[in-house]
Formats: structure tokens, C-alpha cells, sequence
């Protein structure tokens, strides 16, 4: 059993997803530091100083220890800003990957090795020329 699990792990699929999981995550934070830091503030400035952090619709007043209810919809706005940066950086890599494997495939294949018989014609033709 551990041999075959050893095997599952070290194909190079698994590795390249464990790095690509990795490296996602460390991406997200990143994005997700860039909008709540650098976008959102000058947005809000833009817009009239609105903190989207606190844009929400209240459902229910607090009362008491009871907790207000409501839609933090500020935030859901950040994360659809979020989304769009990370989805689009993808499309981005995945469109150079595209671009560099079609000029691989463009690239002119090498000739191929002429047929068998064709090449003891060929022996047989410089064997005559030379006698």
C-alpha cells in the first residue's frame, strides 16, 4: 500500500497540482491585499468615500445581546473585485501557455527517415556508381 502511494505522489500531475495549489494560495492573499489596501481605498475616494467594508442592508436591529441581522453586501463587492483580478490573471497565463505551445507546434517537424527499401535502393545505386 505504501508503495503504491509512494507512486500516486511522486507522478508528476500530483506535483505540479501541489505547486499550483500552493501558489494559488499565496496569489489569493496577494490579490485579496491588493483590493482590501490599494483598489478599494481609492475606489471609496472615488466614489464619495464609502467604506465598502460597511455597506450592508440591515434586516433586524440588534436588540439586547441578540446581534443585528443583516447583508454585508460591501463585502461580497470585494470579493467579485477579487474574482475578476484572479480570473483574469489566469486567462492571461493560460493564453501565453496557449501562445508558446502553438508556436512549439508551428515549429517544422524534422523530415522523416525515408522507407527501408529506399534506403538499400540508395546503397545499391552508390555500390554500381563506385564499380
Amino acid at each position: 500500500m505504501w508503495g503504491d502511494f509512494k507512486k500516486f505522489i511522486l507522478k508528476g500531475n500530483v506535483v505540479d497540482l501541489a505547486v499550483a495549489v500552493i501558489i494559488g494560495g499565496a496569489f489569493g492573499k496577494i490579490v485579496s491585499s491588493f483590493v482590501n489596501d490599494v483598489l478599494m481605498p481609492v475606489l471609496s475616494i472615488l466614489i464619495g468615500k464609502v467604506d465598502f467594508k460597511t455597506l450592508k442592508w440591515v434586516i433586524e436591529e440588534a436588540q439586547g445581546e441578540t446581534p443585528e441581522l443583516a447583508v454585508y453586501y460591501g463585502l461580497f463587492i470585494q470579493n467579485i473585485v477579487d474574482f475578476v483580478i484572479i480570473a483574469f490573471v489566469i486567462f492571461l497565463m493560460i493564453r501565453m501557455i496557449q501562445k508558446s505551445k502553438k508556436k512549439q507546434e508551428e515549429a517544422p517537424a524534422a523530415p522523416a527517415a525515408p522507407a527501408e527499401d529506399i534506403v538499400l535502393l540508395t546503397e545499391i545505386r552508390d555500390l554500381l556508381k563506385t564499380k
